[in-house]
């Protein structure tokens, strides 16, 4: 949770014309359609009810089958959590697995200022912390060995843009 994935994919959709999808972007339209709020938690139970009843690779297949209509020569696929998530993306020719490092104090500085979710913007430290254990941030760290590449982004945007454009100017 807010480790830079948004401002990774904004900067490659303006700089280099990328296409993006998001993971949350299927949960939400769910969320919506049910009329329910947009939590971290909503989210959270729609993608395991998901995953329980349709497989834990389900939202893997809706995501390939997203880019695959994509035609944008780079595509950002934003919020990858469990293995199964790449399963059919490690397929599509060309794809490469960025793992984002983000320290937890600065993940949560920019969590609870952003308010992406209705639930973050009076989140303390200690909830957030809780946060890391949920299931959906469990399988995370276990992607950094799936990584093509690994971005560190504890430091200023200028050098989360530099080391951006060493990997997608390597194409």
């Amino acid at each position: 949770m807010a480790s830079g994935k948004g401002t990774v994919a904004k900067y490659a959709i303006e700089k280099y014309g990328a296409g993006s999808h998001r993971f949350s972007t299927m949960l939400r339209d769910v969320t919506k359609r049910m009329h329910q709020e947009e939590s971290r938690d909503n989210l959270q139970n729609i993608s395991t009810c998901l995953r329980q009843c349709f497989g834990e690779d389900i939202l893997a297949k809706v995501m390939a089958e997203d880019v695959k209509k994509d035609s944008s020569e780079i595509i950002v696929i934003d919020g990858v959590r469990r293995l199964p998530d790449i399963k059919y993306l490690k397929e599509i020719p060309g794809f490469k697995l960025i793992y984002i490092e983000t320290d937890l104090e600065k993940r949560y500085e920019r969590i609870v200022k952003r308010g992406e979710n209705s639930d973050d913007l009076n989140k303390t430290f200690e909830e957030f912390q809780k946060d890391q254990e949920k299931e959906a941030e469990q399988q995370i760290r276990g992607l950094k060995f799936e990584a093509d590449f690994t971005v560190d982004n504890n430091g200023s945007l200028e050098d989360l843009y530099k080391q951006l454009d060493e990997i997608l100017n390597k194409k």
